[in-house]
This record gives C-alpha cells, structure tokens and sequence, in this order.
C-alpha cells in the first residue's frame, strides 16, 4: 500500500472519531440537562412533602386543643363541687331522696373494666385518720367508690347440725338434715362437684386435686378421692342409657374414636392402648362416650348404630365405618371429613401436586366462611348447590390425573394420599345435600380434646370399669361444655336431684335431666 493511501485512511478514521466524540458529547450535554431538571423536580417534591408534614402537624395540634377543649368544658359540666354548693345551700329546697342505680345505670365509671354485678359484696365506709378529726362536726362534702377484688382459694365449710329430739301428741320427733347423693357420707352434692369439674373439664389427676385440696386447708385421701367418683359413676348410670338413646334420635350424627391407655394385668407390658368411642348429636348439642373393653373393632359401632337408623353420620375414612354406605344401612348418609383428606396431602410437604390439592380444597372452605352469616340452612344448601360441583370436579380431575401419571410410584405418600382422596371423595361430596352438614368432622374431634388432655395428665385408667366410668362421666361434662353450662353448678344440682331417683323413675323425666333440656335447672 502506498504512503499517500495510508494517510488518506488515517485521516478518515481521524475524521470519523471527532464525529464520533462529538456526538458523544452533545448525547452527555441533553443528560446533564435531563438530570438537572430531574433535581429540580425533586427539590420541588421535598418542598411540598414538608410543607404537607407540616400543614398534618398543624393539623394534629388543632385536634388535640379541640379535644382538650372538649374535655375541659366536660369535666366543667359534670363538676361535682357545682353540684355540692347547691346541695349545701340552707335556701335550697331538700333533694329528693336517691334510688340506688342499678347495675346497668351504675356502669363503670366510663372505664373498659368488667363490672361483676352477680360478685358477693361487701360493704366498707372509710373515714379520715387525721388526728383531732370529729364526724360530728365535719360536713361531707363528697363520697368516692373504689373496688378492690379479693380472692381465696377453695373454700371449704364444716357444718354441725344438732339433732333435737322432742316428744309430741306421744311420738319422738326429730330435725331432717339434708341429704346426701351417697349413703351414710358427710359430703354434700357441691364437694362432689367439684372434684367432677377439676377431673372431668379441667383435666387435673386426682393427685394433683387432692394436693389443691390440701393446699386450700382440706386433707383428702386418694382412695375416698377415687371411691368418690366410682359411688359418682353408680348415681349417674340411669343417665347413660336415656343419653344414648337420645343421641341416635338426633338425624347428624358426628362419631370418631380416640386412644388411651388402661392398666391392665394380663398383658406383659401391664398395660394396653385401648379406645374411647364418641358420637356427637349435632341438634341437641350431646356428646356420648362409650367403651367396650378397649376395642376398636367394627362391631363396636354396629352395635350403637343399629341399621335402622335414618339420618347421616359423619366420620373419618377408618374401614369399620364402610358398612354406613352400604345396603347394610339403607336410610343412612355417610358423610367425609375434608380435613382428614388435607391433612395427608400436608403431611407430604413440599410437592407441587400435593400443594395444588390443598389449595383446591382451601377454596371450598373459602367459599364456605363467606356464606353469609344470617342464612338459613336451606339457603346454604342452595348456595352450596351452586359453588361446590365446579371445584369439586376440579379436585376430582387433578385427583385423578396424578393417580395415571406415570410418574406416581404405586407406594408413595403422594399416591396412598391420592388414593384415599378419592376413595373418600364420593362421601365428602355429600355434605352438599343439606346446609346444616358440615365439611369435616371437627366439631367431635374438638370434643375429644377433653379425653386428650387427660391422656396427657393423667396417662392411664386404672381398669377397665374405670374407663367406663369416665367415660360415662365426659359424657355428661361434655355436654355440658356444648351448651354453656356451668359444670359444677349442673353436677351439684343433677347429683340432689338423682337422690330422689328410683328404680321405677319414668324415662321422660331422666330425659329432662340432661344438659340440652331446662328440666335439670328447676
């Protein structure tokens, strides 16, 4: 290449990098520009930010003197010193004597305090201690209340009684004490009750009840503790039968089963897991515990719930509850828990199908907690009519497209899930034939919490008559619980009432004792 070609290619190369670099500049230039009024606008932003905080401020401080203002001229207006001079003034006609408000005009003082109208009360007058003061020549001006609660533990009364005898018109007469629910015993229905309430609600074991007792000044034995509760167990079993046949008039039937663990002599361990049966009546509110040796076989339950029952009974996927689906039991509706069904699905954790089934259950109970609150059971049932078919077709196709996937090995926890779903799916699906059934079947499993909780405290049964017994006894506590009652104050009055109780009692009037009726009260 020549010299001069070579300079001719420098200097075009020369040329087109000044062009370059000049438009690089222009290019920096209109962003310098740009970046200017981009501060600008922000200083103009943060001017009006703080005169905006400041304008709030402003704001706030009007309010708060508006609201002091207020309260000033409120306190002005309620002054109780006004008051006071003219109820002190000689030329003033005479106040109308005062009624005692009542405890809804009493309120309390303005104050966000629970009252407690129904505590017993006492009275006390405090005067100054100033010395050289004389009431009789001092003038009241005012009389403030203050309430300070006191507190003692359990408390327990000795009570006499004297017996006199007298002759009258030629016969010996004598005072009637009252009775008692056991024979030839010196304590009364409360004292039962309340070792009814602290086994049987609050799950405390009669160790620890009977050293609450000690504490609070009563030296209890533990063998009078437990003979207490078998003699309680004898009054109360008029009451079983009458409560398990009301429970299998009831047309919703919630049932479930739950372990515990009796002592037991004939086992090598000495002990045995056995299980406590329960159905729940969910219009009457009553919950039946029953127990046959421990078993959880089949027969167990066929032997509550005959074949000619008519209604439907909602229970968890366990085998023995199949026959409630078959021909075996024509006028029955057998009814699934969702909850059980999620519960295998969250268990996996972790995997995306597993998620997406949770997921599509969630949404029914979605649209099940934005029923509208006031709507009656067949307006539930039509609006279940409407949403639930969709999503329940949903789950049934994902259901079913991971039970053919390939990739689904035949003994996983994915596929043992999706196995049970949709075994269960048919009669999970039936909650939709009437507004009052329920998805799950939590409302039992909330009952057997009571069971749990004295699994925990107080591990075992003695036998196998003890699990019954208790049995017996949550089931009375229980129902309780489901209607509100206090279970002290229903123990104490069922356990005078029963006293009076004989063997040729009509079973109507046993029926009224239970807790879902007012007949136990009067």
């Amino acid at each position: 290449m020549s010299k001069e070609r070579i300079i001719r290619l420098l200097e075009e190369q020369l040329k087109f990098a000044r062009e370059h670099n000049r438009q690089l500049s222009e290019q920096l230039s209109v962003q310098a520009d740009q970046l200017l009024a981009q501060r600008e606008q922000i200083a103009c932003l943060t001017e009006t930010i703080q005169s905006l905080e400041e304008a709030l401020k402003q704001k706030d401080i009007s309010l708060d003197k508006e609201k002091a203002g207020k309260k000033a001229l409120g306190r002005l207006l309620a002054n109780k010193s006004e008051k006071i001079s003219v109820e002190n003034d000689p030329c003033a006609e005479a106040p109308a004597e005062k009624k005692a408000p009542s405890p809804k005009e009493r309120g309390n003082n303005n104050a966000h305090r629970k009252v407690h109208f129904n505590l017993e009360t006492v009275e006390h007058d405090v005067y100054p201690e100033e010395e050289g003061f004389d009431l009789g020549t001092a003038r009241l001006l005012s009389t403030e209340d203050s309430i300070r609660y006191e507190f003692f533990p359990s408390r327990f009364i000795k009570h006499i009684y004297h017996h006199h005898y007298y002759i009258h018109e030629d016969k010996i007469v004598h005072g009637e004490v009252p009775a008692t629910p056991m024979l030839n015993s010196c304590y009364e229905s409360s004292f039962l009750a309340g070792i009814l309430q602290l086994r049987f609600i609050y799950s405390m074991p009669i160790e620890r009840i009977i050293k609450y007792f000690g504490e609070s000044g009563f030296e209890l034995p533990k063998s009078t503790a437990h003979d207490f509760i078998r003699q309680v167990a004898v009054v109360f079993e008029c009451l079983g039968a009458v409560l398990r046949k009301a429970i299998k008039e009831d047309d919703y039937i919630h049932m479930d089963e739950t372990h515990y663990t009796v002592l037991d002599r004939n086992t090598p361990k000495g002990s045995r897991k056995v299980y406590f049966w329960s159905a729940l009546a969910d219009t009457l509110k009553l919950v039946y515990f029953f127990y046959d040796n421990g078993s959880r076989a089949q027969k167990v339950m066929q032997d509550f719930l005959p074949p000619t029952y008519q209604g439907a009974v909602q229970t968890d996927g366990y085998a023995v509850y199949k026959p409630l689906e078959t021909a075996d039991y024509p006028g029955t509706i057998r009814l699934g828990c969702f909850q059980h069904c999620k519960r295998k699905f969250i268990d996996i954790g972790g995997n995306e199908d597993a998620r997406e089934v949770i997921d599509i259950i969630n949404l029914l109970y979605q649209k099940e907690h934005d029923l509208p609150p006031e709507a009656s059971p067949p307006e539930i049932e039509e609006l279940r009519k409407i949403y639930a078919p969709p999503i329940l077709k949903r789950l049934e196709d994902k259901l079913l497209e991971i039970k053919n996937r390939k990739t689904t090995l035949p003994k996983s926890s994915l596929s043992q899930a999706v196995h049970y779903a949709l075994e269960q799916l048919p009669s999970m699906s039936n909650y939709i034939l009437d507004g009052r059934y329920q998805p799950d079947n939590n409302r039992i499993e909330q009952v057997q919490r009571y069971i749990s909780l004295s699994r925990h405290n107080s591990l075992f049964c003695g036998s196998h008559k003890g699990a019954e017994r208790a049995a017996l006894i949550y089931s009375l506590a229980c129902s309780c619980r489901l209607h509100n009652i206090n279970t002290f104050e229903y123990f104490k009055c069922l356990l005078n009432k029963l006293i009076l109780v004989t063997p040729n009692t009509s079973e109507e009037y046993l029926r009224s004792l239970l807790p879902d009726r007012t007949g136990w009260k009067e």
